[in-house]
């Protein structure tokens, strides 16, 4: 069976370890909104599950289930100066799916 959004969105805000009123706090979404998000009542819009992926360490991606970015990167860097490697994965992914979102949406590149 494949997980929902809400369900996800509930996972990505138990591991960074915050309760529903401090995640709905830090995003600027209502607590009666989130959990309407999370309970699967109302589909979250794009600006709202930008601000909950940032504020729990999540990608777009990882909350939606659509990691195609994801499933196509393989990271291949060297870890310096105590870096975690997975901090650089999360980071680079982050970047990698704005990338992507932004192609979807036909919003050119600026140099």
């Amino acid at each position: 069976m494949t997980m929902s959004t809400g369900a996800r969105i509930e996972r990505a805000r138990t591991a960074a370890g915050l309760s529903q009123r401090a995640l709905a706090d830090v995003t600027g979404i209502s607590q009666s909104t989130l959990s309407r998000i999370i309970s699967g009542d109302r589909v979250a819009k794009m600006p709202e599950l930008v601000a909950i992926a940032w504020e729990t360490g999540h990608t777009v991606a990882q909350l939606t289930g659509t990691g195609a970015v994801a499933e196509r990167v393989q990271c291949a860097a060297r870890a310096t100066n105590g870096s975690d490697m997975g901090d650089m994965r999360q980071a680079l992914l982050g970047f990698l799916e704005l990338d992507a979102y932004l192609d979807d949406q036909a919003i050119p590149a600026t140099v």
